[in-house]
This record gives structure tokens, C-alpha cells and sequence, in this order.
């Protein structure tokens, strides 16, 4: 009986054929995906299931039928002995899932319900790029891609690059051995290689760019046209299965079980992951998908979910394949972490510390196991390297506690993603199924604006600056923005600044909340009894903050210059500038061009302070504070040439006998030294106490003149 396939059924298959098509080439060539896994998925099981439903529509070159990818044209084709096939997904992210494949094996098998249990083998599925090491009488000849399953890439001189797999197997190995495994690169490693890249295109070097996830940079790496490249790329490698393999009546091993194999994989020195198990039963299985999702984000690399495999090698042939697919294994995934959503907005969230971070808001979507609906743009260089603007399809990710990242947009590319945005004309997607080809949409609507940072903070109006070789903006407005209140309130009462005994985290964080404290002169205008009413606030608690805040008022101006929280303004350079002004009355009316006359005040320092002072909300702050009675002492500018170690400097390593580092650092600082936090050559010395550590050594080895306390202090007395 010939199945008779509605139009609209055949016409939606035939959308989706050239959807997959265009996306997997993008995946497994380009090494460029356009659209989250989940997407992918979400789009082959539909083709599947009108092909289960209707069997005409299952055409040979239909994505189901092959595994996803092609060779480059400029790698040298290598054809499989064993095929590398993908194994099925089940996409059931609950117990259930374990219990649908343990149900299906058994099944298979013929097993009565009271039989034992079935063994498997639990593995990771790690998210990388899967390669065919052949060794020959013990070393290894070629490496090979994935490919179409049938046909690879030969990448042998990239994977003699990764120190995990060795070059000469020992002499108990078999004459052949194909060992199958995924090169991956692990999270840190990512990051640090796109921070690099990163840096390059800022740098202006052409044809750089930066990944979009590890395995998206593991492949990439591999399949580069010079050795030296993947090189310089750190990537690791997890064995997990064989190819082809010296039969045992030839010499080779006599494997029983998957397990064991992979322990005789392990022997030969190839790295196989200690999180592999044996399991009894779909329970077991159960349990080792829920303890691997608990520990998914802790894993130094990513993973999409576990394996499940039959263990006995014999009852792996028995249950045989399938079209594509193994019957005696599958993929057991949990949530996606990337997903498919269009941003609907883009706003503006200001920091503790002032930076400006734009956040799109999203139409929300479910990804890595909650409800998204706002992402973090990082800041406008990355929103412009990504070409995003308001009514795209983004790609989100998420990823455990980790804040949701927009990590790319999605190209209108492949009909039948057009047609679920309805971006499409039926015309267009008539005109591509006809053709037999992916259709690219024309580009977004021209008169979307370019997102722009505001001018003016959200928050409290104050001007909005970046400064020069900075990516980030930052609001000016410190002392009296709202959402930099706390981060204020605590950097100014800390014990290096004016020092507010008893004003701890959680102390600000209740006077803030209940809108108690405001602005930091706020804080000197609080009574007994507000306190006391506070959470944990006792009034003898209360009362010892309150003498805390009046004890505090008597202060000094490198310290009240550093509370104040102005940006690239250390202790070391608040000094200076207290050294150099002699009043914060000088400080707050100088130019920038005076600025730079202070030792070690640059540019970009210069920039900050006069900007800080230039705002009319910091210095109405400032002014309260005097108000209530915040004082130091002042005077005339300290003549530079009569310090006498100005210049110079120092630093201090060990205990020293009578002196605490802070003291012996104010002491020398008075003396217009600089004391430093790493030896270097330009170090002129190394004050030395009691367990100097590694930086005496360094001092040593660059010939810097060490001093222990009393040369110190006899140097302090000579100027």
C-alpha cells in the first residue's frame, strides 16, 4: 500500500531537511553553529517523527540518515574500516529515561521481567569533537575526524599536538588498534584563549575571532591547516571506544565487557574518565544521571549529559543497530544550557561599583533548569562585536549559578526556523523548497538603531565616562549614587579609610534596605534608637557603632581621600596627593594638567580624580560630611626635594621585630619613598625581617640591597 504524504507534511519535510542541512554544515564544518544543541534537536526529531509517520519522506540523503558533517575540501579523505555512528538521544532529562532504554534493551533481548538485571557501562558525554586514533605495531599513523560516519578528515599532524595521546603504545598492545575517543578543551582553558583573541582584535589584528563555546574552539583547533596553531591551542583528550581492532584469533584481545576494554584502553596510556561506573539496572542508571547533573558545573569541562552502554560485549552484538544508531546505547541528556529566544529590549543595570552593564530582556525561555527572561550584555563593545540589536533571535546560555549570557545572534538562515519567527514569506519558502537548497532571509528591518549607552547614570543622573583603552562605563556619580550606596558606605568605613568600628556588611546592608542611610553623611546623623531597632541590634551594640561613627570623624586626608572611593586612588596615592596639595580644597579645585605634577599620578589617574571632583553630587556629599564634623588635619604642600627617599623604592618582606608592616610602610611613605608589593628590577631595596619568603630570594638573585629594621630606620634618620 503506497503512503500518501499531505502536501503540507511533505512541504515541512522538506523545510526541515534543508534547515538541518544548513545548520549541521555550520556545526560540524564551519565549526560556526548558529543555533543552540536543544534547537537542533528540537528540529530532528521532528523530521523524525514525520518520517516515522510516514515513511515515504525517509529519502537516503534526509539528515536522519547520516551522521551530521562533511570533510573539508582541504584535509585528505580518510575512509572508516568500522563506522563512527552516533547513538540515539533521549531527551527525557528525568529517571524516567534511564527506565525507557533499560525497558527498550530488555525488550530486545527477549528478558522476562523477573530476570536480572542488565550490566552497563556509565560514561560522560562530553561535548567536543570525536576523532579515530589507528595505531600500527604500536604507533600512531592517523587520526581521523568524525566526518559524514562513513568518510573523515585526516588531522593526524593537529593531534600529535595533544600531549594526552601517546605517540607509541607498549608492547602488549595489538598490531592494530583504532581507539576512539573526543578532544575537548576544558572551561578555564576556553576562557583564556578567548580573552586572548579578545585582545588581539582590539589589538586590530584581521581574521581573529573569538569562540562561541570550547567544543565550537576544540574543533576549530583541530581542524587548522597548520600544525603550529593547534599548537598553541591547549586541548585535552578522553578516550571512550575502538574501531577496528587485531582479531583475537590473531593476537588481539580477547575484551568481555566495554568496561574492561576501557580499563585495557587506560593501561595503554590512553586518559579514560574516572567518573566511568558500572551500573546494575535502570535505578542505578538513574542515580548516576542525577549525581553527574549535580556535579555538571563543577566539572572542569562541559558536557550535554551521560552515555549509558550495555556492558557485555556479547549482548551488544545480539541487540546490533538500528538505522544510525546502536540499540545497545544512548545518550541520557539534561537541560539545555544554550536555548533559542528573541530579545525583546535592552536596558541599562548599574553596578556596585559604578559600571554599566546592558542587559537584554528577553522573551523568556526555559535553559539550564529555570525560567530566562533577562541576560547580561557584558558592555557595548561585546554588543557591537555580536551585531545585536532589539527583535533579534539570540541564542542564550546558562549555565549553573552563572548569570545568563546573550551569546550570540541567530541568522535568519534555513526555511524552517523563518517560518516558526514568521520572518519568511510562504513565497520565499516555496521558491527554496523548490530549489533544494538553503535560503539565506534578507537581513534584519535597516531602521532598528544600534543600542547607545545613555550619557547621564539611570540611576542618579551623574555623568557616564570610559575611560581611554577601557571597555566599560562607569557612572561618576560615587558618594551619591543609589546603586553604588553600599559598596560606598563600606570602602569608606573600612579600616584602611576612616575606620567605623562595628559598620560591618550586614549592618550596612539594614541601614540601606530600610532607607536609613541614604548618603554617607547619613551615617553620622543616625540615632540610638534607629539602631537599636535594627535585626541583632541590641542597644549596647548600638551604642558602641554610634561611638564607632564619632571616633571616626577624627581622621587623616590620605585616609579620607582613599574612603572616598575615587577610582584608581590607592592609599599610596591618596598620600601622594594629600603630600602634594596639602589640603583637599587644592585637590578638588585642580586641573588635570596639576594633577599630573604628583609623583606617580599618570593620565588616566589625572582623568579620574578631576572628574570625581567635577561632579556637583560628590562635592555636596563632601561638604555634608565636613558639616557633621568629619575633620583632618591640613597644611602647606610638602616640598618634594626636602623628602628624603623620594624616588626610592622599597619593599618589605618578613616580620620585623618592632615595627608592623603598616607602621614601617607610613614611615617610609613619610620619607616620600614608594613601597611596592613585588621586587623588580627597579626596586632599590628590600627591608627584611624575621621568615622573608621568596621575595628576599628574588632581591638576592636581582642584586637589590636588603636592610633589616635598624638599617631601615638608620636610613630614615640619615635624610
Amino acid at each position: 500500500m503506497t503512503d500518501t504524504v499531505p502536501a503540507a507534511v511533505a512541504q515541512e519535510a522538506a523545510e526541515l531537511r534543508i534547515a538541518l542541512n544548513h545548520h549541521a554544515h555550520q556545526y560540524y564544518v564551519l565549526d560556526a553553529p548558529q543555533i543552540p544543541d536543544a534547537e537542533y534537536d528540537r528540529l530532528f526529531r521532528r523530521l523524525s517523527e514525520l518520517e516515522e509517520a510516514h515513511p515515504a519522506l525517509r529519502t537516503p540523503d534526509s539528515p536522519t540518515q547520516r551522521v551530521g558533517g562533511a570533510v573539508l575540501p582541504f584535509f585528505a579523505k580518510v575512509r572508516h574500516q568500522v563506522p563512527m555512528l552516533s547513538i540515539r538521544t533521549e531527551t527525557d532529562i528525568e529517571a524516567t529515561g534511564a527506565e525507557a532504554f533499560d525497558a527498550r534493551v530488555r525488550r530486545e533481548l527477549g528478558l522476562a521481567a523477573d530476570a536480572p538485571a542488565v550490566e552497563y557501562v556509565a560514561e560522560l558525554k562530553f561535548d567536543g569533537l570525536a576523532i579515530n586514533l589507528r595505531y600500527e605495531n604500536g604507533t600512531l599513523v592517523q587520526a581521523a575526524t568524525r566526518g559524514d560516519g562513513e568518510v573523515g578528515e585526516d588531522v593526524t599532524q593537529n593531534i600529535r599536538t595533544i600531549g594526552q595521546i601517546p605517540l607509541k603504545l607498549p608492547k602488549d598492545a595489538p598490531p592494530v588498534l583504532e581507539v576512539r575517543g573526543e578532544v575537548y578543551m576544558k572551561r578555564a582553558d576556553f576562557d583564556r584563549l578567548n580573552e586572548r583573541q579578545r585582545q588581539k582584535i582590539e589589538a586590530g589584528q584581521k581574521n581573529e575571532k573569538t569562540y562561541v563555546n570550547p567544543r565550537n574552539a576544540a574543533a576549530g583547533a583541530v581542524r587548522q591547516l597548520d600544525p603550529a596553531i593547534a599548537r598553541q591551542r591547549p586541548l585535552s583528550f578522553f578516550a571512550y571506544g575502538w574501531g577496528e581492532v587485531t582479531p583475537v584469533e590473531q593476537g588481539g584481545p580477547d575484551f568481555g565487557t566495554q568496561y574492561q576494554a576501557l580499563l585495557t584502553l587506560r593501561s595503554w596510556g590512553f586518559p579514560v574518565s574516572d567518573r566511568t561506573q558500572v551500573c546494575n539496572g535502570p535505578q542505578e542508571l538513574a542515580e548516576f544521571h542525577r549525581q553527574i547533573g549535580a556535579l555538571r558545573d563543577q566539572l572542569p569541562f562541559d558536557i550535554d549529559g551521560v552515555v549509558y552502554k550495555v556492558n557485555s560485549l556479547a549482548l551488544q552484538r545480539q541487540l546490533g543497530f538500528v538505522s544510525r544508531e546502536p540499540r545497545w546505547a544512548v545518550a541520557h541528556k539534561y537541560p539545555a544550557q544554550e536555548q533559542m529566544t528573541r530579545m525583546l529590549d535592552i536596558d541599562v543595570q548599574v553596578g556596585r561599583t559604578g559600571k554599566l552593564t546592558p542587559v537584554a530582556r528577553l522573551d523568556p525561555v526555559f535553559v539550564g533548569g529555570t525560567t530566562v527572561s533577562n541576560a547580561t550584555l557584558h558592555n557595548l563593545f561585546e554588543l557591537r562585536r555580536k551585531e545585536l540589536r532589539v527583535g533579534d533571535m539570540v541564542v542564550i546560555r546558562r549555565a549553573g549559578d552563572v548569570i545568563p549570557e546573550v551569546v550570540g545572534r541567530v541568522p535568519p538562515a534555513g526555511v524552517a526556523v523563518a517560518r516558526a519567527e514568521g520572518t519568511a514569506s510562504e513565497a520565499a519558502i516555496d521558491q527554496a523548497v523548490g530549489e533544494g537548497e538553503s535560503h539565506r532571509l534578507p537581513p534584519r528591518d535597516p531602521y532598528v538603531p544600534n543600542f547607545r549607552m545613555p550619557r547621564a547614570c539611570p540611576i542618579c543622573g551623574s555623568a557616564v565616562v570610559r575611560e581611554k583603552g577601557e571597555v566599560n562605563h562607569r557612572c561618576s556619580g560615587g558618594l551619591f549614587c543609589g546603586a553604588q550606596r553600599k559598596q560606598a558606605i563600606l570602602h569608606y568605613a573600612q579600616r584602611r579609610a576612616v575606620d567605623i568600628e562595628g559598620l560591618g556588611e550586614k549592618l550596612v546592608d539594614q541601614l540601606v534596605d530600610a532607607g536609613i542611610v541614604k548618603t554617607l553623611p547619613d551615617l553620622y546623623r543616625i540615632g540610638l534608637t534607629a539602631l537599636a531597632a535594627l535585626d541583632r541590634m541590641a542597644e549596647k551594640s548600638a551604642q558602641n557603632v554610634l561611638e564607632g561613627l564619632e571616633a571616626s570623624k577624627t581622621t587623616t586626608l590620605p585616609r579620607f581621600l582613599y574612603g572616598l572611593g575615587i577610582r584608581h586612588v590607592g592609599e599610596t596615592t591618596a598620600k601622594d596627593l594629600a603630600r602634594h596639595f596639602g589640603r583637599l580644597d587644592g585637590i578638588m579645585d585642580a586641573s588635570v594638567e596639576q594633577l599630573l605634577e604628583v609623583n606617580d599620578v599618570g593620565p588616566i589617574v589625572a582623568e579620574a580624580i578631576h572628574t570625581f571632583f567635577a561632579q556637583p553630587h560628590n562635592r555636596e556629599v563632601i561638604e555634608q560630611l565636613r558639616a557633621c564634623g568629619v575633620q583632618w588635619p591640613e597644611g602647606d604642600p610638602a616640598p618634594r626635594a626636602a623628602l628624603p627617599l623620594a624616588g626610592k623604592t622599597f619593599v618589605i618582606t618578613g616580620t620585623l621585630p618592632t615595627l608592623s608592616r603598616e607602621d614601617a610602610k607610613e614611615k617610609l611613605e613619610a620619607a616620600g619613598a614608594k613601597v611596592a608589593g613585588s621586587v623588580s628590577k627597579k626596586t632599590h631595596y628590600v627591608v627584611a625581617g624575621e621568615a622573608a619568603g621568596s621575595k628576599l630570594d628574588k632581591a638576592r638573585e636581582l642584586g637589590v640591597e636588603v636592610l633589616d629594621e635598624a638599617g631601615m630606620l638608620a636610613l630614615l634618620a640619615a635624610g
